[in-house]
C-alpha cells in the first residue's frame, strides 16, 4: 500500500494530540494516511501496554486512518542510531508517502526530540540509492518524500502554516479521549500526570482556539517546515 501522508510519533496518542484534526481532515477527503508509532509508551505512569493498544485501535478507527504500526522501539530511549533510523527508512520506502510528519525538534519530552532527529535523518537517507534497507527478504529501493513537516507538542515555535480544523475538532477530541487511561478522568484512581490533569484538557482546547483565531477560524493546528513552502494563489482566488 502506498500512502499520501505518513506520520511518525514517539508514542501512541502523540499524533492525536498534536494533529488529530488535520488527520481527520485528510481522511475525510480521501487522502491516504497512516501513523507509525515508534514505541508502545511502556514507561507511562497510567494504564498498561495492553490498554494502550486497545485505546490506539479505537482512536485509529475514529480518525479512519488507512494503517497504523508500532515499531516497538524502547520508550525513553528514542535517540538517533543506525538501528532506529533504518527502521524508519524502511517504513518510508515501504509506504512511499508524498509527505511525512514528525514531532517538532524542541519539546518537553526527550523522546519527542529524539524522534524528530531520527525521522529527519531517515528522510534524507531514504533517498540514497546506496543506503540499504530490507523489507522481508527484498532489498528496498530508494525513495524520498516531497516534504517533512513538524507538529508541535508541549513546546511551540513559530509555525510555517496553520490548518483549519474547525469541522474536525470534535473528531480530534473524540480520538484523544479514546486514550481514557491517559487523560482527565475524575473517576480514575491512578496517579496524576502532566497530561491527566483537567488543566491540560483546557490547554488543548485553548491552543486549538488560539491557532484557529490566528487564521480567522474556530480551531487550528500549527506546523513547521525547515524549507520554504510555495503558496498557490490560484486556489485562494478560485474559492472567493
Amino acid at each position: 500500500m502506498e500512502l499520501d501522508v505518513l506520520i511518525f510519533a514517539a508514542h501512541p496518542d502523540d499524533a492525536e494530540l498534536s494533529m488529530g484534526g488535520t488527520i481527520a481532515r485528510f481522511t475525510s477527503t480521501g487522502i491516504r494516511t497512516g501513523i507509525v508509532d515508534l514505541s508502545e509508551a511502556e514507561l507511562s505512569t497510567r494504564g498498561t501496554i495492553e490498554s494502550r493498544r486497545k485505546e490506539t485501535e479505537l482512536a485509529s478507527g475514529i480518525l479512519n486512518i488507512d494503517m497504523r504500526e508500532n515499531l516497538g522501539l524502547p520508550d525513553g530511549k528514542l535517540k538517533p542510531s543506525k538501528e532506529f533510523i533504518d527502521a524508519v527508512v524502511s517504513k518510508i520506502r515501504q509506504y512511499r508517502p508524498k509527505i511525512i510528519f514528525a514531532p517538532y525538534f524542541n519539546d518537553r519530552h526527550p523522546d519527542h526530540i529524539g524522534t524528530a532527529q531520527i525521522v529527519k535523518e531517515a528522510f534524507f537517507f531514504s533517498g540514497l540509492a546506496r543506503y540499504d534497507t530490507m523489507f522481508g527478504d527484498k532489498l528496498q529501493t530508494q525513495y524520498r518524500p516531497d516534504k517533512l513537516f513538524y507538529f508541535f507538542q508541549t513546546y511551540e515555535g513559530e509555525p510555517s502554516f496553520i490548518t483549519d480544523i474547525s469541522d474536525y475538532y470534535e473528531i480530534k477530541m473524540k480520538a484523544v479521549h479514546a486514550y481514557s487511561t491517559q487523560f482527565f478522568n475524575p473517576e480514575s484512581d491512578e496517579p496524576e500526570t502532566f497530561i491527566s490533569t483537567e488543566s491540560f484538557s483546557r490547554f488543548l482546547d485553548a491552543r486549538a482556539r488560539y491557532w484557529g483565531f490566528k487564521i480567522g477560524k474556530n480551531y487550528g493546528e500549527p506546523f513547521f517546515c525547515e524549507e520554504k513552502i510555495e503558496y498557490d494563489f490560484k486556489n485562494l482566488l478560485m474559492n472567493r
